[in-house]
């Protein structure tokens, strides 16, 4: 209690103490702001002293020691260690002795070790403070890995004769610098710039990494990164192997209201003599004027096989779109161009619909009058196609006009009933198809009726469950017109659409005549267990639809059983399956995906079954089972898989094995991927992959921090 009070006294008499030797002639800033400490005393020679848990503060400085002087004639500041001195955020400088002025900024600090973000250490035999922006630093070793009493270097340190910290830039600059590992000199720099742990954007070079696959041979990236200005920069990537000279680019930059990413390479290898080859992929999203929203992708490669040869990405087939759009309360509307591009073997772009552009128009509005919703849709459609052969080079345009009206009600004993009465208009041109009229029109009226009796109960420890059958009855007029399916040529009958009006994707299509579904949702969730839903349909109709596939699961007068359902715990695991089969059990589609996680273990899996079906375009039946997942050995060393393997072909599709290895001085991760796929464009190939990253660096700490212990 009474060093409390000392302790308090001593604070209260050093902050008018500015005032004191202000008014004596003194510069306000010569003398610390604020100084706390157990002992107070003034020598002889009119020296103050400070002793005992001595904490000085200055601005954002602020220091903490066993002794300080301050000698008022010359307005130094001695002081006694341990020294600790925290210059602002992350700065920190820990010291045996020091010789400081009053504001903690300028002076010499003796056996001093700075460390930087809690991450990377600097050992000098001195440090000299200049204006609290520079620290001049002599004979220094330099590292982020712990370093013990028992003789053992480091894994990596940078020696230097003298090394500069530029607190504002926040860059280090080493002069006669050698790079060590395990105290063998590996290289020597005269001079070398490296950024600070603080730093988040500064421009150098980035984690290398080695990479070897069986096309390209053995090779190495070493990224060079760029910050242009503050919201722009550049990243310049050469790629070098026996088989490539690759140069990668990267290009981002942000806006008040925006922002784009564009990235890119161009490549001469051994794969295709000869040839200069490359790709480019970009992106960008921009607020507009009254909600609006731009975005825009870009995705241009020079060959088919580029992107898979380089790993750059899995895609077979590549878009290039803008799409402007508004999303409001009761409005949407939406207006997109797409060009498509096809890189599978057995396409032929020409005969593709490559050119695609779509224009979307939705409102409602809640009259008083009738009361319920009225709803106005509007949706326009055209694709194109570079051929100008008839049928194979067929182009089709298509507007849409849609027009409903809903309300539902509240009946006895909870009983949920809805009703939508509306009409559809469509308007159709096609074009370079001679087996159809040019110009189609049709008027399609159409009305449900749905009722839903949702119950609910409660019991003890929270768990609450629900129940709701589901029964809707829906009719549409007129009769399907003779036109190709070039919209709706894939049919996915879910728990998403078992009540709707019609199941097809696009309005191209529209179920006829009088159908019912007929469903039921339950779900329990238990706080303290486990979470489980279950859907159950079937869709009943008076005449089949020859429109649907076999394997949509809605041929016929009855569809097939529809029967998906989810159960998960709190925080470890779920596991997620939808089916369709008939009367006889014979599937048509299955899914299964399963995910586990705890503090150590990530696993996951999918089983995926498709029964052959020709209209669309399948004609072998589909099975296959994808694993993923990571293992943490120990607080270091993570291990990573994953596998996908075609069950119709008897072979894997492709696998990966991946370690990666944290500690709080490197980060090094090692893979290796095989890729079974198959074309005239591709061969099935191996790829190695090997980066490490020093910590303080290039390897940043992120939100997990590595302490080692000395001796293991």
């Amino acid at each position: 209690m009474v060093s409390l009070v000392v302790r308090a006294f001593v604070a209260c008499l050093f902050l008018i103490w500015p005032v004191i030797s202000w008014a004596q002639g003194a510069d306000p800033d010569a003398v610390p702001a604020v100084l706390i400490a157990d002992e107070l005393f003034i020598t002889n020679d009119r020296e103050l002293v400070a002793r005992g848990n001595v904490e000085a503060f200055q601005g954002t400085t602020r220091i903490t020691a066993r002794e300080i002087r301050y000698n008022r004639d010359s307005g130094a500041l001695t002081i006694d260690g341990p020294i600790t001195l925290q210059d602002g955020e992350g700065v920190t400088i820990l010291a045996s002795a020091a010789e400081l002025d009053a504001t903690l900024k300028t002076g010499l600090l003796t056996s001093a070790r700075l460390v930087l973000e809690d991450q990377l250490q600097l050992a000098a035999v001195q440090i000299q403070r200049v204006n609290g922006r520079y620290s001049q630093l002599y004979k220094t070793a330099v590292t982020s890995c712990r370093i013990c009493d028992d003789g053992r270097p480091p894994l990596w340190q940078i020696r230097a004769k003298r090394v500069v910290h530029d607190k504002e830039e926040q860059q280090l600059y080493f002069d006669q610098a050698q790079f060590m590992i395990l105290n063998v000199p590996v290289f020597y720099i005269p001079q070398l710039r490296l950024p600070d742990p603080t730093l988040e954007r500064a421009t150098g070079f980035l984690i290398p990494s080695l990479r070897t696959t069986s096309e390209l041979g053995t090779g190495i990236k070493i990224p060079y990164f760029i910050a242009l200005r503050d919201d722009r920069d550049l990243t310049v990537t050469p790629y070098i192997s026996s088989s490539t000279r690759t140069l990668e680019l990267r290009y981002r930059q942000a806006f008040v209201k925006g922002r784009i990413e564009f990235n890119g390479a161009i490549s001469r290898d051994d794969e295709r003599p000869g040839e200069t080859r490359g790709y480019i992929f970009g992106n960008g999203q921009f607020s507009l004027r009254n909600d609006f929203r731009l975005d825009f992708d870009v995705e241009i490669t020079s060959d088919d096989s580029y992107l898979r040869n380089y790993d750059y990405s899995e895609k077979d087939r590549l878009d290039s779109a803008i799409t402007i759009s508004r999303a409001r309360r009761d409005e949407f509307i939406s207006g997109s161009v797409i060009a498509f591009k096809s890189l599978r073997d057995d396409d032929i772009n020409a005969e593709l619909p490559t050119i695609v552009a779509d224009g979307i128009y939705e409102t409602r509005y809640f009259p008083t009058t009738i009361g319920g919703e009225l709803r106005l849709d509007l949706d326009a459609h055209s694709h194109y196609r570079y051929s100008d052969d008839d049928i194979v080079g067929r182009d089709v345009s298509r507007f849409s006009a849609e027009a409903d009206w809903l309300r539902s009600w509240t009946l006895a004993y909870g009983l949920r009933a809805e009703l939508s009465l509306g009409a559809s208009a469509d308007l159709f041109n096609i074009t370079q198809d001679s087996t159809v009229p040019q110009n189609q029109t049709q008027l399609s009226p159409h009305g449900t009726v749905a009722l839903r009796y949702p119950m609910s109960r409660s019991s003890s420890g929270g768990v609450t469950e629900l129940l709701e059958p589901i029964v809707q009855l829906a009719w549409t007029g007129g009769d399907r017109l003779d036109i190709p399916n070039e919209e709706s040529t894939r049919v996915e009958f879910d728990g998403g659409n078992l009540i709707s009006l019609s199941r097809f994707p696009e309005p191209d299509r529209r179920e006829r005549g009088r159908a019912t579904a007929i469903g039921v949702n339950w779900a329990r969730f238990d706080p303290n267990g486990f979470d489980t839903s279950l859907t159950l349909g079937q869709v009943l109709r008076d005449e089949a639809d020859t429109a649907f596939t076999d394997t949509s699961g809605l041929t016929g007068t009855s569809s097939s059983y529809l029967v998906a359902g989810q159960i998960k715990s709190q925080d470890t695991w779920a596991i997620t399956a939808r089916t369709l089969f008939d009367d006889d059990f014979d599937f048509a589609k299955a899914e299964i995906r399963g995910d586990f996680g705890n503090r150590r273990t990530r696993l996951g899996g999918s089983y995926v079954w498709l029964t052959k079906d020709i209209e669309e375009e399948r004609a072998e039946s589909i099975a296959e089972i994808s694993l993923d997942g990571s293992y943490r050995v120990d607080k270091y060393w993570t291990a990573s898989a994953d596998w996908r393997y075609d069950i119709s072909l008897d072979r894997a599709a492709n696998a990966g094995l991946g370690v990666t290895y944290n500690n709080e001085c490197v980060s090094v991760q090692f893979s290796v991927n095989r890729s079974y796929a198959t074309s005239q464009s591709l061969a099935p190939s191996t790829s190695l992959g090997l980066s490490i990253g020093l910590r303080g660096f290039s390897a940043k700490k992120g939100t997990e921090t590595y302490t080692r212990t000395c001796g293991k």
